[in-house]
């Protein structure tokens, strides 16, 4: 694991390589502290920081292959690299290292873009090529790993985060409002873009190409819900579910530092360990958050699931004074808003992680998205039922069965069902009818952007297509196909897997890996019939079934409860930092010029009155708060001076004057 910077350049003269990387790589400290290496040539640098994982001493990149005519930086594992060095050895490939970097290079040189098929990882990898002065980027298939670029004076700058662009003089740090208002909507921006103007990723499952001047992204993968006809048996199904689980958990625990594993309570952590336990692993440390508000807190089932399975277990307890303590820090590692406060609990548990010793954990990610988990699939299943019998005032009753806590919706009437879920309740045909009801209660919190931002959202939107894109063969998918797409494309790939994953788990220097992600998985739980996955109201069928053999009945049969952290009681409290109300002064916020500054003291007025406030401005309150903090981190008071020093283990390779290892550590 680690992170990867770099610049090309399409003129003649380059600003000190060394200097810029130096920069950028300081920025980004803290994803790989344990050695950094740059490479330059003309008109290129690469640079990495190494989290050391596999190879421990002798796996420092930059990376070449045997006549230095390619040179890798690599963020990420690739779990089936032992596999494939024998096959690229037996092709005549000869390795100086042991690492799965230097297999990703042979097996480039030997297959060019098409290697990526062949890779079961998570990654960011960039390639220069010495022989037809090609740079070659690419990101694993659902986006565990970040990468960004901007392309401005001629050159493509990259890396890993966004403040290590940001370091670039030349590059502003100036808010995308059609981002932020898609935060506000989606929880997310929608791939590819960021909430910085210019600066966009390398979407999941694809590659770029920049050779000439000129920059191509294409795909090498997609994601797809394909209907497949010929069921098989259920036995079958698990089989072969079983098999392939087990198997992405044995090779996520290749690694030559120990592994840990998360382990929330809930039927998909509680999954992962028992398979490590079956695999023979002697001892397993497990890391868990507490939270002191019993609304939000699991520890019971953590603590029952931890003694069942004999682990060493850890836990961090996460209060509302330690949520807004530590919230502007979680901004400056999302480098993006966020609805909610999940993050920062997350943020608090890999520092837990790195406190003991542990550099990699792997976690229970994406068996919701992808054996339908959530409450949004069961949701879009009622309507549709619904929908066939509009006047039913019966059916409509099935969602106080599916939101038994939501106290609002219990006390209500049918008619508050038939107002709040009924909208658009016959438009069963179009593309976002499962996201409806959440999109729409989302954009109420646009109410709070000021009446110029609004304008200027809808003049770049009449400029450019700013809204969800939908993929060939969409129509023909099933209705929880559908539904199943927006969720692993938008929530996971542009929110869990960032904000709550990598930014927040790298911040402290810890790898987080998923079983439940290996594309072999994905692949088979998007092939299997709905009933496999949601049968009634009866969410991730087949894993409920397999878990039956490693899970007492309470975990294997518990009923799904969402991850979420305390919002607006973190941040109104006595004990609340100063911050707070210093971002959401009128000063500030007009000084930000993205919100409404007379509806955020109406908000703050009744969050000040302790008064009842719901969902939408609970989420609001997290948008508003660290939207105000990314600018002012970002747009307002960037000051990039952290720099690798002489005190740093930097290997520096320089090609522009012939001499490879001018500089060995310095």
């Amino acid at each position: 694991m680690c992170a990867i910077a770099g610049i090309l350049s399409v003129a003649d003269t380059l600003p000190p390589l060394e200097v810029a990387m130096r920069r950028m790589l300081g920025m980004m400290r803290h994803r790989g502290p344990d050695e950094f290496g740059i490479y330059m040539a003309d008109q290129v640098a690469l640079g990495s920081a190494r989290l050391s994982i596999i190879d421990l001493s002798g796996g420092q990149q930059p990376i070449a292959n045997e006549d230095a005519s390619l040179w890798i930086v690599f963020n990420g594992e690739i779990f089936n690299y032992m596999e494939l060095r024998v096959d690229l050895e037996a092709q005549g490939h000869r390795f100086a290292t042991n690492t799965d970097t230097e297999v990703v290079l042979h097996l480039y040189e030997e297959h060019g873009p098409e290697c990526l098929r062949l890779l079961n990882g998570q990654f960011a990898i960039a390639i220069w090529n010495e022989n037809d002065r090609s740079l070659f980027l690419a990101r694993d298939r659902v986006g565990v790993r970040p990468l960004f670029y901007t392309q401005t004076g001629g050159r493509l700058i990259f890396a890993s985060e966004i403040k290590s662009i940001l370091t670039d003089p030349q590059v502003k740090a100036e808010m995308d409002p059609v981002a932020v208002d898609q935060i506000f909507t989606y929880w997310s921006c929608l791939s590819p873009r960021s909430c910085f103007r210019g600066i966009v990723e390398v979407p999941p499952g694809h590659y770029l190409m920049a050779q000439a001047g000129q920059v191509t992204v294409k795909a090498y993968w997609k994601l797809e819900f394909p209907d497949v006809g010929g069921e098989r048996s259920q036995a079958d199904y698990q089989e072969e579910f079983h098999d392939l689980l087990t198997d992405a958990t044995r090779v996520r625990l290749r690694a030559d530092v120990p592994v840990g594993a998360y382990l929330s309570g809930g039927l998909d952590s509680s999954t992962i360990a028992a398979i490590i336990r079956r695999l023979g692993v002697s001892r397993l440390d497990t890391f868990s958050i507490a939270f002191s508000d019993e609304q939000f807190d699991e520890s019971k089932f953590q603590r029952e699931m931890a003694a069942r399975l004999g682990t060493e277990h850890h836990v961090v307890r996460a209060t509302h004074e330690d949520i807004a303590r530590v919230f502007p820090e979680v901004m400056w590692h999302t480098e993006v808003p966020v609805m909610r406060t999940s993050p920062a609990p997350m943020f608090l548990l890999s520092k837990l992680v790195h406190d003991h010793g542990f550099k990699v954990v792997l976690t229970g990610e994406g068996a919701d998205e992808f054996l339908a988990g959530y409450d949004i699939f069961k949701e879009a299943k009622i309507r549709r039922f619904w929908a066939q019998n509009p006047g039913s005032k019966w059916r409509r009753l099935l969602l106080k069965r599916l939101y038994p806590d939501i106290a609002k919706l219990n006390d209500a009437g049918t008619e508050y069902l038939a107002a709040f879920f009924g909208a658009g309740l016959s438009e069963t045909g179009t593309n976002d009818y499962s996201h409806t009801v959440r999109w729409r209660n989302n954009r109420r919190t646009r109410r709070f952007f000021s009446r110029d931002f609004t304008a200027r959202v809808a003049e770049q939107r009449d400029q450019e297509d700013a809204e969800v894109s939908y993929p060939d063969g969409f129509e023909t998918w099933s209705a929880l196909g559908k539904a199943q797409f927006l969720e692993a494309s938008i929530f996971l790939a542009q929110y869990l897997l960032s904000s709550q994953g990598d930014r927040v788990a790298m911040a402290h220097s810890v790898e987080g890996r998923y079983p439940f992600l290996d594309f072999r998985v994905v692949e088979f739980c998007n092939r299997l019939p709905a009933r496999m996955k949601l049968r009634g109201l009866n969410d991730k069928y087949l894993l409920r079934q397999m878990a039956r053999k490693y899970l007492p009945k309470e975990i294997s049969g518990r009923r799904k409860r969402p991850y979420r952290a305390p919002i607006h009681k973190s941040f109104f409290h006595a004990a609340a930092p100063g911050y707070v109300r210093e971002m959401l002064s009128e000063q500030a916020v007009n000084a930000a010029g993205i919100f409404n500054p007379v509806a955020v003291r109406q908000l703050v007025a009744k969050l000040d009155q302790d008064s009842p406030i719901g969902e939408t401005d609970d989420m609001a309150l997290a948008g508003i708060l660290s939207t105000q903090l990314i600018q002012y981190q970002f747009a307002s008071h960037f000051r990039p001076v952290v720099a690798l020093s002489s005190r740093d283990n930097v290997k520096v390779i320089n090609r522009r004057r012939q001499n490879i290892n001018l500089l060995q550590p310095c």
